[in-house]
């Protein structure tokens, strides 16, 4: 039998689905456990940035080394950090159909408002079994679900057909794409149904995304700089598209630096502001020393002041000036 979703679960997306939604990261500790300080931290930083919703328990998150309760952990402390403040977006992907349910099915029990759900990887599923993939996924929670397609990972991609089969269900709300396919954008935005939501995955092409009627973008990038990132979209949002193209130049080094080895990368970045450990885990490892030096000197490009630099655990004032000195 189909569940019912509540009409709070999913009522005007519009709102909340849109602008830079961080793709947070997981912080572990030095015996490699869930950091929750830190990561409840990270949180509330961007919460006061002014983001409308978190995602957690995803890519940038290393979701594919957490187990189950791990990740259930996860997103009941952003759930408890969020305190309605903001939407919780979980994470819930997975090749297999049933895990994905169990997982969907965790994340509602830990509070979350949605999951994002991965297009299947590995099998190389036929678009006909996407599709049912995502409406099994669909029956199991009463939350909505956000679809993401990133054929970089997952080799098989998110058909158009797909996509609009899947967005006349009430319970698909938008798309994370990873494709960095502007036209993409163009072609479907007049065929999906008012209020189904498109958002970029890709920071390199966020701002086109947006200029281009897009709805604003699930980001690495932001984790970093949450208040340059706020303001691009702002920017267009007001129509001054030679501000936001000015903003996101200034982003331009650091979006590369991130995004090479990311998650790795972002980790060692937020490691530098003082926000957690830069501590993954296998088979993602630390760091080159040049790509290290790569990270810090585009960090140190964009400077201090549109970027808060914590004094936490993790980082003294002495050895944030050396590093950036360095690179």
């Amino acid at each position: 039998m189909q569940r019912e979703i509540p009409m709070t679960s999913i009522s005007n997306p519009a709102i909340w689905l849109a602008g830079y939604i961080p793709d947070i990261p997981t912080p572990f500790d030095e015996h490699g456990a869930l950091d929750l300080a830190a990561f409840a931290k990270l949180c509330e930083r961007q919460i006061d940035a002014g983001v409308s919703a978190i995602l957690v328990s995803e890519t940038g998150g290393e979701a594919s080394t957490l187990t189950p309760a791990e990740q259930e952990d996860i997103i009941r402390a952003a759930v408890e950090v969020a305190r309605g403040r903001v939407r919780v977006i979980a994470g819930a992907g997975s090749n297999s159909t049933s895990q994905a349910i169990e997982l969907a099915q965790r994340a509602e029990a830990a509070g979350a408002d949605a999951v994002l759900s991965v297009v299947p990887y590995y099998n190389n599923p036929m678009q006909a079994g996407i599709q049912a993939h995502f409406r099994a996924i669909a029956i199991s929670t009463a939350l909505p679900i956000i679809l993401h397609d990133i054929p970089s990972r997952t080799t098989r991609e998110l058909s158009d057909d797909t996509l609009l089969r899947l967005a006349n269900s009430r319970h698909f709300i938008g798309l994370r794409d990873g494709t960095g396919d502007i036209n993409r954008l163009l072609r479907l935005q007049p065929l999906l149904p008012a209020g189904f939501r498109l958002l970029s995955g890709d920071d390199a092409t966020a701002l086109p995304f947006i200029a281009n009627g897009g709805d604003g973008c699930m980001s690495i990038v932001s984790n970093v700089a949450p208040e340059l990132c706020q303001a691009v979209f702002s920017s267009c949002r007001l129509a001054r598209l030679q501000t936001a193209r000015y903003l996101q130049e200034r982003l331009a080094r650091l979006t590369a630096a991130l995004t090479k080895e990311s998650p790795a990368a972002l980790k060692y970045g937020l490691f530098l502001l003082g926000f957690m450990s830069p501590a993954t885990r296998l088979p993602i490892v630390e760091l080159a020393d040049d790509t290290k030096a790569e990270v810090a000197s585009a960090i140190a490009e964009i400077g201090d002041e549109d970027i808060a630099c914590p004094v936490e655990r993790w980082h003294s004032p002495r050895l944030h000036e050396d590093s950036v000195a360095r690179s």
